[in-house]
């Protein structure tokens, strides 16, 4: 049975203090869970995050790492300084990296490589823009992002993959994929990943959505038989609404 995942990417929010706080909330009100919990604070508050969910079930996860051991590259951060402070999880090819950073697929596929050089799972996203969707595009485009930085691998670095299909249209705009297109795009993800490895990896990877997930539609979306949870934005940042989410598979 494929690991039901729910991660936070909290992106440029919450100082030290709100970092705390909003953990200390989490950890008191989540109730027991199956699902698989993530957070993904701001780098100068993730090694305190580690230590404070340190044997609690919620994992601090990064936002994003650099693609080389160390070197001239200021304001980046390596997989081994992830590692040095505990992290084992870090999210890959956003879309807003793609887009105020310009990230390529190229670029993304050398950042995979060297998390999984490093024992670091990966949360890689991708997916379509509104002009994309419109022109009928939405499966070529995800096809390309998946196939240059993730189809290439083998077969066992699968297990240290979550994918998370982020229809850039719906992030931040208060528009959602309907639960059907939903499930349309994850179905059609999985095909891809048989095809490009195996049954047995289609099977077994979990595919997250990430496009304006919130408490009020999450049970829809999740039904679906190919959604395997959710990378949630805003709705993270609020103890209430995150944990609603979570326990939208109970």
């Amino acid at each position: 049975m494929r690991t039901k995942i729910v991660a936070g990417n909290w992106k440029m929010n919450m100082d030290k203090e709100g970092t705390r706080a909003l953990l200390t909330d989490l950890v008191a009100k989540l109730p027991q869970t199956s699902t698989l919990v993530m957070v993904a604070p701001t780098f100068v508050n993730l090694e305190s995050a580690v230590n404070q969910l340190s044997g609690l079930p919620i994992e601090a996860v990064a936002q994003n790492m650099h693609f080389e051991d160390s070197g001239a590259y200021t304001g980046e951060i390596s997989a081994g300084m992830l590692r040095s402070v505990g992290v084992q999880t870090v999210i890959l090819g956003h879309s807003e990296r793609r887009a105020y950073f310009h990230e390529t697929d190229e670029l993304l596929e050398k950042k995979v490589r060297k998390a999984l050089e490093n024992d670091i799972r990966v949360i890689f996203c991708f997916g379509e823009e509104l002009a994309d969707r419109k022109a009928g595009k939405q499966f070529e485009v995800v096809q390309r992002q998946l196939s240059k930085a993730l189809f290439n691998l083998p077969e066992n670095a699968w297990e240290d993959i979550i994918l998370a299909y982020e229809p850039v249209w719906a992030i931040g705009t208060g528009e959602t994929a309907s639960p059907e297109q939903a499930q349309e795009m994850h179905a059609f993800i999985r095909k891809g990943v048989a095809e490009a490895s195996s049954e047995k990896t289609a099977d077994s990877v979990s595919i997250l959505y990430g496009g304006s997930v919130k408490p009020g539609n999450a049970r829809e979306i999740f039904s679906k038989p190919d959604v395997d949870g959710g990378l949630i934005g805003g709705a993270s940042l609020k103890a209430e609404d995150f944990i609603a989410i979570v326990t939208a598979f109970d």
